[in-house]
């Protein structure tokens, strides 16, 4: 977090037992200046002048990604879709420069991924983020991505525009499960066929 570094997980990773707001604060503890000493004369250190000041920024974030209406309902209680907001949220809330985003359409319906395309788009182009994604869905990655990676079986296959990565052979092959002559004479194992 020091580093400007957040991330979501492909498996989520949420309090269940704490509410929305609570969650995404979490993500603000290396923001805080205020300590266990300090915090505990709140009124007279400024403690309380950080906490409403840091509460802010998490509702700018609750606003951005849509959840003002379940802000204070428990992360456990709420449905996958809403939980992978969560998540992005306190992500966010770390003020990073760079976000990691561990496959965050995993499990989505196609109205819960438009949304997640929409506010990825939104944190690289007017928050200023800068977005890493790890993701299968290959019409979202390229539909919002700037340059794509495809990795196969471990590999690196392809690199460049999504166009490009598109259009490369390699990475047709490896998606439609034919052998890829250059990869068996490299003496790699292919990837399985698809029937």
């Amino acid at each position: 977090a020091d580093l400007g570094i957040g991330r979501t997980f492909q498996n989520l990773a949420l309090f269940g037992h704490m509410s929305v707001l609570d969650n995404i604060m979490v993500g603000r503890h290396h923001l805080l200046k205020n300590n266990f000493f300090t915090g505990a004369l709140y009124w007279l250190t400024g403690a309380r002048r950080e906490e409403l000041s840091h509460r802010r920024d998490v509702e700018t974030i609750i606003d951005f990604l849509e959840i003002q209406h379940v802000r204070r309902a428990m992360a456990g209680t709420l449905s996958y879709g809403l939980r992978k907001r969560v998540e992005l949220a306190r992500a966010i809330a770390l003020k990073p420069d760079l976000i990691l985003l561990d496959e965050p359409m995993a499990g989505m319906n196609l109205e819960e991924k438009e949304d997640m395309a929409r506010f990825i788009i939104d944190l690289n182009e007017e928050w200023g983020m800068t977005i890493v994604m790890i993701e299968h869905d290959m019409g979202v990655v390229m539909d919002i991505s700037h340059r794509v990676m495809v990795l196969d079986f471990g590999k690196k296959i392809a690199e460049g525009l999504p166009d490009e990565v598109l259009a490369n052979e390699h990475v047709r092959r490896a998606y439609l499960g034919e052998v890829d002559d250059v990869l068996v004479d490299a003496g790699d194992t292919p990837p399985a066929q698809v029937a």
